[in-house]
């Protein structure tokens, strides 16, 4: 993943040319193939360059055995779609639904209390107990958190005004904003984020990083339609990402009803490029990587928001090699 340095995957008309790549992998020869075939294609349809793409294939695999593959145009793909045939992503989710009997919102709360919870802990956190794909998504994340501030900076003191920040997370926004004079009510489908968020909360406070607000904020587990009351601004960062479209239009038209004035979400978007990389994310899974991802579609959302009476006057775009974020603001109209 990451090299901060490295630009993200481009759009580019791929090479006709064949290279040779060199990279590493730690894996049984089955598995080997695949990373071979998955970085083949990405070369081929997302056209990075070929030493970017065996850095990030050698660090995602984190492994020290050598490999060589050839990148071909036609080739590629058609070996893309084979691997995707063969490791039926859409199988592998059905089996982690049967857990929660397939309820979507049951199995995202139980990922976030356990294993989940360990992982995003770290990769929101400080510690560098984290390899370079979950340095690269902190970084993507925190680069979304200060569009958000600069925003909410830029229109004004927020002090004194009322904030719901709806999947809090381990409150990597609602604190910035509590310590700015906000009135903050966050929540969480995770009882362990809400828990950490509040935690982290204090320690901000009690290490002077600001001021405590005139109203203390609230932590609250809670799943986002549960959410309840009038704030002047709402706010709902890289949550929809675990949900289809037709739950993220209710969560939209929900999240619309709690805010008097503004509205700030983001999603990961649907496009090409994006949804070449998310596949090829799902042929290797990791223990703790147990939630479907969905891409959304901008004129889906914006649709879905003006639905809900709003109208998107600000947007905004995060992108690193593994973190894709696109922002937007909506006023009330």
């Amino acid at each position: 993943m990451q090299c901060l340095n490295q630009k993200p995957f481009t759009a580019a008309r791929p090479v006709a040319a064949r290279r040779a790549v060199r990279c590493s992998a730690h894996a049984r020869p089955t598995d080997a193939a695949l990373r071979a075939a998955a970085g083949a294609a990405v070369l081929s349809v997302a056209s990075t360059s070929a030493a970017q793409a065996a850095e990030v294939f050698s660090a995602a695999s984190g492994v020290d055995a050598s490999l060589t593959f050839a990148v071909g145009g036609g080739v590629a793909i058609a070996g893309l779609g084979a691997l995707l045939v063969a490791t039926d992503p859409q199988k592998r989710r059905a089996e982690q639904m049967e857990k929660t009997g397939g309820d979507e919102l049951e199995a995202v709360k139980t990922y976030f209390n356990t294993a989940g919870f360990e992982r995003w802990r770290k990769i929101y956190g400080e510690t560098d107990e984290v390899n370079k794909v979950q340095m690269d998504i902190r970084t993507g994340h925190a680069m979304t958190v200060e569009k958000v501030l600069a925003w909410v900076d830029a229109e004004g003191n927020v002090a004194g005004t009322t904030v719901c920040d709806a999947g809090c997370g381990t409150g990597s926004l609602a604190i910035p904003l509590a310590l700015r004079g906000a009135s903050v009510s966050a929540s969480d489908i995770s009882a362990a984020m809400v828990g950490e968020a509040e935690r982290r909360y204090n320690e901000a406070l009690a290490a002077g990083a600001g001021s405590a607000p005139k109203v203390a904020p609230k932590f609250e587990a809670t799943d986002l339609e549960s959410v309840k009351g009038k704030f002047n601004t709402v706010t709902c960062l890289d949550v929809m990402i675990h949900y289809p479209q037709d739950k993220v239009d209710g969560m939209i038209t929900h999240l619309a009803s709690l805010a008097d004035n503004r509205l700030i979400i983001s999603f990961a978007p649907k496009t090409i490029a994006y949804s070449i990389l998310k596949r090829i994310g799902e042929l290797f899974p990791g223990p703790s990587k147990a939630t479907r991802a969905y891409l959304h579609a901008e004129d889906d959302v914006e649709a879905a928001l003006k639905r809900a009476g709003f109208k998107v006057v600000k947007k905004e775009m995060t992108a690193t090699n593994f973190y894709f974020s696109r922002l937007f603001e909506a006023v009330r109209v």
